[in-house]
């Protein structure tokens, strides 16, 4: 073997670490896969006091001399973050060095400009790990799956709200009882605003959505909702038609009407799905994406999506072949945003609603509600009446229409005498 390819790792915390151990584990593998050994250069971190198992040669606090070293070869960012992370890379592919990186939050908000970087530099932008940690899933869609037309991508990509939702399902508990479980046992971090308010799933949703429909989509482009208004009573609704509620990243070409282009809808909120769906069955912290492809049929992506020796296994699968393409004197396939298709926006998405009322137990209330929901063109796809008195309710699920249209029938239907509350109200996705 020649000389060895030097390697820049941006932070060394739960993940860094781990792929730090890997490299030094694997390194006869690593070498025996690659054709060249692999080294670490140094270790970029703000605090190296907090680093005692690393070699103090390796450590240093100027991350930018790091990765700009003629030396380094690739480089590996696990920092998170836009800044310094965004300076840091584009500095390191205009120098010539390939990247790798599970920074999510960067690659949703800014990754046209850091593709168009990586093109500038001839060299490479993998980030496998930036979307549902161990699981190989962007490369398929980037490389395996090319040759097809994908028409939707729907994925559970947040372990913390799945073992959330999950235990709601389980036990009855509410949501704020199944959060405490979740951050007692280390699921959910001391702030859990960015998962249980959709903002990790919406980033996630955005890189799905730019790489299966090659176009440019952006965290800001992706409409969000979290799991802190889900209830018990929502879920205990979804059971009892055969579903269970799921946060769901759901990126889908939706043909344009009379002519007009297609577009991408891409939204993040809680959903009832039925029980048979394959999605269902994904419990805890567990990840898991369905596709679904014109010529390939229906495909299932599962796994464990984060975590620090996970995330690390899918960040050194993507160094091995940034790494093996630098001993081959290429770049790999980079994403491609030829098609340019506009994102619609959630109020023209079609979708469908269940909806739950405690109605007033006197003749013709069903028809006053049947009444509102056609005023708005939704269509109504069944209608359950139970109870007398004050326990009489109705439950609806509808037909797909725009989401406008269904939101303001639910907030008409708030505002009518017969209809004492609504009770739940969730989007339900895979009913036939």
């Amino acid at each position: 073997m020649s000389e060895p390819l030097k390697v820049a790792l941006l932070g060394c915390g739960t993940v860094g670490g781990a792929v730090l151990r890997l490299l030094s584990e694997q390194s006869d593998d690593l070498a025996a896969r690659v054709g060249r050994r692999i080294e670490v250069a140094g270790v970029a971190v703000r605090r190296p006091d907090r680093h005692p198992d690393v070699p103090a040669e390796l450590l240093t606090t100027d991350a930018m001399a790091l990765v700009t070293r003629p030396d380094v070869d690739l480089v590996v960012e696990v920092i998170g973050g836009i800044e310094p992370a965004r300076s840091l890379l584009l500095a390191a592919m205009a120098a010539g060095k390939s990247v790798v990186s599970a920074n999510k939050t960067l690659l949703a908000d800014d990754g046209v400009a850091l593709h168009a970087a990586a093109a500038d530099g001839g060299v490479d932008l993998y980030y496998e790990a930036a979307v549902a940690g161990a699981i190989p899933l962007l490369r398929p869609l980037r490389e395996s799956l090319a040759g097809d037309q994908l028409r939707r991508v729907v994925g559970i990509v947040n372990g913390t709200t799945n073992y959330i939702l999950s235990r709601m399902a389980e036990t009855g508990a509410g949501f704020g009882e199944a959060l405490a479980e979740a951050t007692e046992l280390g699921y959910a971090e001391a702030d859990p605003t960015a998962d249980v308010d959709g903002f990790d799933a919406a980033a996630k949703a955005a890189i799905l959505a730019s790489l299966a429909f090659h176009s440019p989509v952006t965290a800001a482009d992706v409409y969000r909702e979290g799991i802190s208004a889900v209830s018990a009573t929502d879920v205990a609704r979804a059971a009892e038609i055969g579903c269970t509620v799921k946060l769901l990243a759901i990126c889908e070409r939706v043909t344009g009407a009379e002519g007009a282009d297609d577009a991408v809808a891409v939204r993040v909120h809680p959903a009832m799905i039925p029980t048979t769906h394959p999605l269902a069955a994904v419990g805890g912290a567990f990840n898991a994406v369905f596709v679904e492809a014109e010529a390939a049929g229906e495909l299932m992506f599962y796994g464990r999506g984060a975590g620090g020796e996970p995330t690390a296994s899918a960040v050194l699968g993507d160094l091995v072949a940034v790494a093996r393409n630098r001993v081959n004197g290429v770049a790999g396939p980079g994403t491609t945003g030829y098609a340019g298709l506009t994102v619609r926006p959630m109020a023209d998405t079609p979708t469908r609603y269940h909806v739950s009322l405690d109605v007033a137990d006197v003749p013709g209330v069903l028809a006053q509600v049947a009444q509102e929901f056609a005023a708005h063109g939704v269509s109504i796809a069944t209608v359950r009446q139970d109870g007398h008195g004050d326990a009489a309710t109705l439950v609806i699920v509808t037909h797909r229409a725009p989401d406008a249209a269904l939101a303001t029938t639910v907030d008409n239907l708030r505002e009518m005498p017969a209809v004492r509350g609504v009770t739940s109200v969730l989007r339900v996705e895979g009913l036939s």
